[in-house]
């Protein structure tokens, strides 16, 4: 099996190169993340032509969750509150978790809040939001030993994982805060797919879109696959491919692709 993920900033904008990747490159899942779309107006049918079945989580312009699957996915659901029902309603309204189940194995697809900058209520924000990450997740791990956790976690763990020192203290995306946060998730039981195979720095999912950062290799990864024992054992591969960052228009992320 292989699971993609990717944070597409908007699947309208970018449906041709997704659709065109995808024909290339025929994973059996799909994650989207930043599908910017509410469900009702997602371009399905290019997809479902290719023999795929959607699974939607989205909202207008912002924020949105996507799987796509060659198989039906079981036990789909979307937001905390499905797991957690005692979570206030709240952490739903902002369309960032969609999670079912495949040949076993449960995905769970985020897009965890960027946070803006330090200091800020985006920035707390996250951080709670990441704290009800590690319930849910909690939640989901004493039921099923298979899961692949995937996604665009705007978070930078370790300092080869950014194309130069920043300040932990004050760099989103890099604070020590931050990186505690994931750690304590990752504490449950996870493991980073793509370090099992790679551990060089320079390797990037994510690149600013100013000051020629893609040309330059100035980029960080924050788009990440983390799994269970048994599935770290299993998986074979995993890759980061650059090459629809060098189309026109393209994303600021790039997919990267576990191979289980």
């Amino acid at each position: 099996m292989k699971i993609a993920t990717w944070n597409v900033n908007s699947i309208r904008t970018r449906l041709e190169q997704v659709i065109n990747w995808l024909t290339h490159n025929p994973v059996d899942v799909l994650c989207l993340q930043e599908t910017k779309v509410l469900d009702v107006e997602f371009p399905r049918s290019p997809f479902e032509e290719l023999g795929y079945h959607l699974y939607l989580s989205g909202q207008k312009s912002y924020n949105g969750v996507a799987l796509i699957s060659r198989q039906p996915v079981l036990d789909v659901s979307s937001g905390f509150t499905a797991i957690l029902p005692d979570l206030h309603h709240e952490w739903d309204e902002q369309k960032r978790v969609i999670t079912g189940v495949i040949d076993g194995i449960r995905i769970v697809n985020l897009y965890v809040p960027n946070g803006a900058a330090v200091g800020t209520e985006k920035y707390e924000y996250k951080l709670r939001w990441l704290t009800a990450l590690r319930e849910y997740l909690r939640v989901l791990v004493l039921s099923h030993p298979q899961i692949c956790v995937c996604g665009d976690f705007n978070i930078a763990l370790e300092a080869k994982d950014i194309h130069e020192q920043v300040s932990t203290e004050n760099h989103i995306m890099a604070t020590e805060t931050e990186r505690q946060a994931l750690r304590d998730i990752l504490a449950l039981g996870f493991a980073d797919a793509f370090r099992k195979f790679n551990t060089e720095g320079g390797n990037y999912s994510w690149w600013d879109y100013r000051a020629a950062a893609f040309r330059r290799n100035l980029g960080w990864r924050i788009d990440h696959h983390y799994l269970t024992p048994i599935l770290y054992e299993r998986a074979k591969s995993c890759i980061i491919d650059v090459a629809p960052r060098k189309l026109i228009q393209p994303s600021d992320h790039v997919p990267v692709i576990v191979e289980l």
